[in-house]
Parts: C-alpha cells; structure tokens; sequence
C-alpha cells in the first residue's frame, strides 16, 4: 500500500467479502477499552471492511481506508463509516484526529517507515496502535496438514515476499510507541467445505499460482480435502489464533513527567 502498489485482491473483491473470516466483537470492545476517548477510529488497509464494521460498535466514527477501489466498491455501507481510496503512509487525516488506527492483516503491504511517521501524526496522545495478523487456519488433524502441505509446497512459490512477515508474527518489525501487553484472541467460523476452499481462493497465492499457470489449484485442493472431511456439506469449526501488536502513543513530555 505505498506509491507502486502491488495490488493482489482487487481482482477477488468479491469473494474477498464474501468469505474472510469475522474478528471476534470482544476484540473491538478490548481495544476500545484502551483508547483515550471512542470518537474517532482510523482502520487502516480495510480491505472490505471487516475491521471497520466491529470498530464502529464501540467508536462514532470510523474512516476505513485502502489504496483498492475496488475492495472499497464492495465493502458494506453502514451508518458511522466513511470510506477513503487512499495510502497507508498519506492519508487525508488531521494531525491528532484519532483515538485509535487499526491495522488487520494489511501491515506487511505497507511500508513502514512512512505509515509510523504518519501514525504518529495522525494519533492522539495516548491513542492506541493496534495492528493483527493470523496464520494458517486450523480445523482437524485430518485436515490441517492438507492444508499446511497446500500453502507450503503447491503455493511456496507464488506467496509475495511480504508474507515472511506474517509468517513471522510481525515478530521483525520494530514498532513505536509504548508496547501493550494484549490478552489472547482467535477468530473462529462454523464453514462447509465450499466455503473454505472459497477463503482459501482469496489467498494472494492462488491468484498468482493461477495467472503463472493458467490453471487453478483448487480443483485438486477440493478432492484431496473430501477424504478427510466427508459430505461437503458438514459444517466444521475454522480457527484463527491472532498475533496482536498493540502500542500507546506516549508523548515525550509524558515521559519526563512520569520519570520525574
């Protein structure tokens, strides 16, 4: 999400709505908790709007951004969002606008010097950074290596490089502010075997895997999940842990006041 781009789900916006998973409701009402007022929440990269829709229970208003217009055309309209074509690292905010920015598994698009800079700019003091990430899903011991082996070999290849820093945790990236220590969340959803091989579709790989080969990969995805997971039909449970980073914006005269 800078200045060159690299646009990887403006081509499956749709399904990209359709089928990511929700961020669980305790999550906002975390977060919310720990922003210095609930005026004003920035969502960062919002894709189709996950974030935005679970921020907007707990903050007036909401300015959801991405660089895709065509992620933004399919996000849902709802009441306290407003809806922004935009960069990460240039947004329209104020100085100080902001009681909390959030960021859900867009940070490694951005590039992060220039995003911080205008985080920094753009946040209230003591407003709250709160940036997620999530891995591989999880569902059965029957599964989870079908799909562990489909991500690492059949698409190892086509993943862009800024996956490592999912894969990481964001574990690499040095972040400002003052560091929160968050509890535990994960997401979780109630799919049928369509449904999942439709998240798996919005993956940045597959897209690459398809356009290098001219052929998808999930046609051979789906037979090998049926052994495993019988009637397609079945609803079973998908889980996400999440990697939470969190950071308060301390100022530098609160420092020394609170050394002093």
């Amino acid at each position: 999400m800078n200045t060159d781009f690299k646009d990887h789900f403006s081509v499956n916006s749709e399904n990209y709505k359709k089928y990511r998973p929700e961020y669980p409701a305790e999550l906002f009402a975390y977060l919310a908790s720990l922003s210095p007022a609930q005026e004003k929440a920035w969502d960062c990269g919002t894709g189709s709007g996950q974030t935005a829709k679970g921020l907007v229970r707990f903050f007036k208003s909401v300015i959801a951004s991405d660089p895709s217009s065509s992620q933004i055309k399919n996000a849902e309209k709802i009441s306290g969002i407003e809806y922004l074509v935009t960069t990460a690292e240039n947004s329209t905010l104020a100085d100080e606008e902001c009681d909390i920015i959030t960021v859900s598994q867009a940070l490694h698009w951005f590039r992060l010097k220039d995003f911080f800079k205008e985080a920094d700019r753009v946040l209230k003091p003591d407003g709250i950074l709160a940036v997620w990430s999530y891995n591989l899903l999880s569902v059965s011991p029957g599964i989870d290596p079908i799909i562990t082996d489909f991500y690492s070999k059949t698409l190892g290849d086509y993943w862009p490089v800024e996956r490592k820093l999912v894969e990481t945790s964001y574990n690499d990236i040095v972040f400002p502010f003052q560091e929160v220590i968050p509890p535990d969340f994960a997401m979780q959803a109630e799919w049928n075997l369509p449904e999942l091989i439709g998240y798996i579709s919005t993956w940045s790989a597959v897209k690459e895997f398809q356009t290098a080969n001219s052929i998808s990969p999930l046609g051979d995805l789906y037979e090998q999940l049926c052994q495993s997971w019988g009637k397609p039909s079945r609803k079973m449970t998908v889980s996400w842990p999440l990697t939470l980073k969190i950071r308060k914006k301390i100022t530098s005269c609160q420092l020394r006041m609170k050394s002093g």
